[in-house]
This record gives C-alpha cells, structure tokens and sequence, in this order.
C-alpha cells in the first residue's frame, strides 16, 4: 500500500512538472491543476468508499499523508487563482501586496492553526495520537470541532485532514509569496558571470537545475554562501539563459518528493561513478 500511496502523490507532481514545463499563465496553470485535483480526489474517494482499507495503518497513512497533501494543493491553486487576478504590475505596489499577504498568512496561522494542539503535534512529526486524528469516525465533539465539518463527507473525512490539508496550503502560498518577491528584488540585481553566457545551454531539466543550486547554496560552495540563493540562481539563469520562475516553490516541491528527494544529485553521483569506471 505505500507503494501505492507513494503512486498517488507521484502523479500529481508529475503532473504540476508538466504544467511547469508548458506556456501556461500563473492563473492558466493554478486552473488546470485545480481541475486535476479536484477529479483526483474524487477518482479517489470513489475507491476508498467502495474498497475501503486493507488495515488500520493504510487508513491512517491515507488521511495523514496522501488525502492532506493533495488538498492542501487544491486548497493553494484555488487561493492563488483569486490571489493573482487582483494582484498589482508595478514592482512596488508587487512587493507591499506580497507583503501584505505574507502578514495576513500569519495572522490566520495564529488565529485558526497555531493555537490548536493539532498543529503543534502535526508539525513534531508525532504518532502517538493517529489513531484519533486520522481515523474515520474518530471525531471528539466534546472538543469542539469547526462548523466546516458538517459540511464535509463523513466517508471520506476525518476532520484532521483537513487541518492537515490547511497547513500544507498555507505553506505553500507562504512559499509563492517570498518567491515573488525574490523575483522582483532579482530584477533589480545584476550580476555578471566571467562566462559568454551564449556559448552554453541547460540541457536537463528546470528542476534538475534548481536541485543543484539549493545543493551548492547549501553547502557554501560558491562564495561561501555568500551571495544567497537568488543571486545565485539569477548567475545560472543567465549563463544558460534560461528562465527557473519560481524556485522556491520548486523547492518546496522536492521535499514532498515520493521516493528519493535529491533524484538529480543521485543521478549526478551515478553518472559520474559510471565515468570513472570507463576511466580505468
């Protein structure tokens, strides 16, 4: 079943890598996977409701793992699309918009998700309390739960996957709004590689690129970590021309990877591995 569930989660970045990769608009791209999404999770409920679950732990990895992440997204790309129809041009009036709603991300953070018990155990990385959070019908009303969950789908609910669901999409458009912001700033940077820019060409992938950036940032290896991530992305897209758009959330992305987070940097070690041996 993890194999399953790692499927699951897989297709759905394959297919925001796919939309990544297209022409598409911010809002073009936010509408598409929120159609996606929202067939997804019914594709999936569908199963669920008629399969149900082999044993309690698929249960609990369903509605603690897989359901919230794939929410969460839906939750973020229907926020985004309304976020950037109202969002300003100049690069002034950008930056105190993103600003803005960083601040009011925090505000909700405090209000609805901080002060909540469930958050703090969500973001220890706990277990100890699964078996009531992500089990259906495991509901303590006692407690006091959001109206919002008398709306929902009992047979495909737990009430905490969507807490879950809210953290993940709140993080998200934290991410989307310091990434704009870079942008901007980087508009403003200039930095000039030693190179002819116009004698190379990135020639893997977008995130393939942005996996070794935040690799050498991390590891201080250029200019002792000096000159920051969006100087240094801003040094790569101009040596190969190319354009990395939202780097952050691309990062953020990788993190949520199914399987192995660093794939490009594995697939770098192999490579070079293979070309030492063929040197022997």
């Amino acid at each position: 079943m993890k194999h399953l569930y790692k499927n699951i989660l897989l297709s759905v970045e394959q297919e925001e890598k796919k939309v990544g990769q297209s022409t598409k608009s911010t809002i073009e791209a936010a509408y598409h996977m929120v159609s996606f999404l929202r067939k997804f999770l019914s594709d999936l409920k569908t199963q669920i409701v008629k399969n149900g679950f082999a044993t309690v732990d698929d249960e609990i990895a369903f509605f603690k793992d897989v359901k919230p992440e794939i929410l969460g997204k839906l939750m973020y790309y229907n926020k985004l699309i309304r976020l950037e129809v109202i969002s300003p041009d100049r690069y002034e009036l950008i930056q105190a918009y993103y600003n803005d709603q960083i601040k009011l991300l925090h505000k909700e953070y405090k209000k609805n998700l901080e002060s909540s018990d469930f958050y703090w155990y969500y973001r220890s990385g706990r277990s100890d309390k699964d078996n009531s959070y992500f089990r259906l019908g495991n509901i303590n009303f006692f407690d006091g739960v959001d109206s919002f969950f008398f709306e929902v789908d009992i047979e495909f609910s737990t009430y905490y996957d969507y807490k879950a669901a809210q953290i993940i999409a709140m993080d998200l458009l934290c991410s989307h709004f310091l990434s704009i912001i870079n942008q901007k700033e980087s508009t403003y940077t200039t930095v000039s590689p030693t190179t002819d820019s116009g004698a190379f060409s990135w020639t893997d992938s977008k995130n393939a690129l942005i996996e070794l950036i935040y690799a050498l940032h991390a590891a201080g290896s250029v200019s002792n970590g000096r000159p920051g991530l969006r100087k240094l992305s801003k040094l790569f897209e101009e040596l190969f021309e190319v354009n990395l758009g939202d780097i952050h959330h691309a990062f953020h992305q990788m993190k949520f990877r199914a399987g192995e987070k660093t794939s490009y940097l594995l697939f770098l070690k192999s490579s070079l591995e293979q070309y030492m041996d063929r040197e022997l």
